[in-house]
């Protein structure tokens, strides 16, 4: 991958008087490390159990994610 690539800017933030630049891989990972703290800190405060976030997942992935099975048929087909 080009240097380009690898650079590519998800948003600009203002610190102060300094611009900084995210690129999308700061942002994913920044939002996972985020994202798996929460679920920790969920976890280890009892407000629900490791097998019911693998739960509420599929069902999510289930809604959000279809197949063209999934689908209803087209008018006329």
């Amino acid at each position: 991958m080009t240097e380009e690539k690898d650079r590519r800017v998800a948003l600009k933030i203002m610190m102060g008087d300094q611009e900084r630049e995210v690129t999308f891989d700061e942002l994913v990972l920044s939002n996972n490390l985020a994202q798996e703290a929460l679920v920790r800190l969920l976890v280890e405060k009892k407000i629900f159990k490791p097998e019911e976030l693998a739960k509420e997942m599929a069902r999510v992935r289930k809604e959000r994610y279809r197949t063209p099975q999934d689908l209803p048929p087209k008018e006329g087909t």
